[in-house]
């Protein structure tokens, strides 16, 4: 068994409570309605994104969401980290930091030329996570964003 399963429409039961638990412990208020409606996109539109399944396929433990881009200035393909999360009674026990592990090679075979990360709620523990794996703050980063 890996620890990192790609996600596929059936695995969208078990993703909704994981899903439901990062949200709440964001503070963000997403209905189930909408996350179940996120996460069929996926496999019902053409959409850039893909979910990694942490821990076993049956009973997650977590999951990692990324979506893809492109970028002229890097040559290529990028790829951004949106969520990843682990729940909290298995946290602590190295599993974020090995799904990482196994997720940049496999993006890197994909063509991917640079992975950013999504901070709007980052606690130390994500930072520390974060900075293991090898990413550090992008000095380019002066962006600035709307919902439509």
């Amino acid at each position: 068994m890996s620890l990192l399963t790609l996600a596929a429409r059936d695995d969208i039961a078990p993703l909704l409570p994981l899903v439901a638990a990062s949200h709440a412990g964001l503070g963000l208020s997403t209905t189930e309605d909408e996350r179940r409606a996120a996460l069929e996109a996926l496999h019902d539109q053409d959409i850039q994104a893909a979910i990694w399944l942490i821990g076993p396929r049956r009973a997650p433990v977590g999951y990692v969401a990324v979506s893809f881009g492109f970028s002229l200035a890097r040559g290529g393909r990028e790829a951004t980290i949106d969520e990843i999360f682990v729940r909290q009674a298995v946290r602590g026990r190295g599993m974020g930091s090995q799904a990482l592990h196994l997720l940049l090679p496999m993006l890197r075979e994909m063509g991917v030329r640079a992975v950013h990360v999504t901070l709007p709620h980052a606690t130390p523990r994500a930072l520390a996570l974060l900075e293991r794996a090898g990413f550090a703050p992008r000095r380019d980063a002066d962006q600035l964003s709307r919902p439509l």
